[in-house]
């Protein structure tokens, strides 16, 4: 009964929450007084109610000594409320009125730091998610917004703290590329597969996900049967990581297996019905249907059209290994030759 009673409270107070109406501002507050409240709000958690009084603030007075700071301030009350596009909004907007602002760092600050925090919802913060199989957009842009803040103001007091979180998204961002290869090794798209190790290998240099793009291109070179690539990669490898996990007594092993290429009737009958053997690395269905039209089209062609070298290759062509010229068979006979 008690499991019941604390979820009835719980409905109706988000109910009541829902319902509630919106704050009423006394219109005769002056800038100090409004401001007052606003900054208590804040003290007291109550994000809500300082959001629309720091807007009623800088409405009533654009030109008073406190429009900048509620602007600012603003920033971070959209931002604890957990409203991210409020916060960049309002940040984008302060930056762009105020660019000389001795505090506009903060700004900078409080829009990377919004999409720092943006992808991590409700869930991720109580379970043991992993952030690198995630969507790396928000990560990508907290990065961006974190380096123009450490660019443009190397000295500032967030400088430390962006820079930190920096090397935590570079690491991020690097690990989901290697997310990504992996997903390409299993599909069998060997080329994407090496594009992202060499990404990975190039751009975030100093990541924990280099040697995992230095195995990714060796993987995926050796399928792709360029064994000079992947012996070069390999070399770099064994040379720079040699308690790789992926190294075993000097031999690299595989992280996916041997692709298995047969139809699904093939395996389906364990191997009893063949259809079409495996297509080689880098070869394609369509590939081979195109070669065998145009085969079969160059077979067709009379002799007497054929140029005289190409008639008498024609000829070759229909004759045994002795000269005598090939037997047709009944069926060739039944079908007009259609066949053949």
């Amino acid at each position: 009964m008690q499991v019941k009673h604390l979820l009835l409270i719980a409905i109706l107070g988000l109910t009541a929450a829902c319902s509630s109406k919106k704050e009423v501002i006394d219109e005769n507050l002056s800038e100090v007084e409004l401001y007052q409240q606003a900054q208590a709000d804040l003290d007291n958690n109550s994000y809500n109610s300082a959001t629309e009084k720091l807007k009623a603030l800088e409405s009533r007075y654009p030109f008073g000594r406190y429009a900048d700071q509620a602007q600012l301030e603003l920033i971070y009350a959209n931002y604890k409320n957990g409203e991210p596009e409020a916060a960049k909004s309002a940040a984008e907007r302060f930056i762009r009125l105020h660019p000389q602002h001795p505090n506009v760092d903060y700004a900078y600050y409080l829009k990377g730091l919004t999409s720092f925090d943006q992808d991590v919802g409700i869930i991720a913060r109580f379970l043991p998610l992993d952030q690198t199989k995630r969507d790396p957009g928000a990560a990508r842009d907290s990065y961006n917004e974190f380096a123009q803040l450490t660019s443009r103001y190397p000295n500032s007091r967030y400088a430390p703290d962006a820079k930190q979180r920096m090397i935590y998204l570079r690491n991020l961002l690097a690990a989901y590329e290697i997310h990504v290869a992996d997903y390409y090794l299993t599909r069998q798209a060997y080329v994407a597969a090496a594009n992202r190790g060499r990404y990975v290998v190039e751009n975030f240099q100093e990541t924990p996900s280099v040697p995992d793009g230095l195995a990714v291109m060796v993987e995926a070179y050796q399928r792709l049967q360029l064994n000079d690539l992947a012996d070069t990669s390999l070399q770099v490898l064994k040379t720079n990581y040699p308690d790789f996990p992926q190294l075993a007594d000097g031999k690299f092993e595989p992280r996916t297996p041997d692709p298995d290429n047969r139809s699904w009737l093939s395996k389906a009958t364990l191997g009893l019905i063949e259809s079409r053997p495996p297509l080689p690395p880098g070869e394609t269905r369509a590939n081979q249907d195109v070669i065998k039209q145009y085969e079969d089209a160059k077979e067709a062609i009379p002799a007497d059209l054929l140029p005289e070298n190409q008639s008498e290759e024609a000829d070759k062509t229909n004759q045994d290994d002795d000269g005598t010229p090939k037997s047709r068979s009944i069926f060739s006979y039944m079908t007009f030759g259609l066949f053949d």
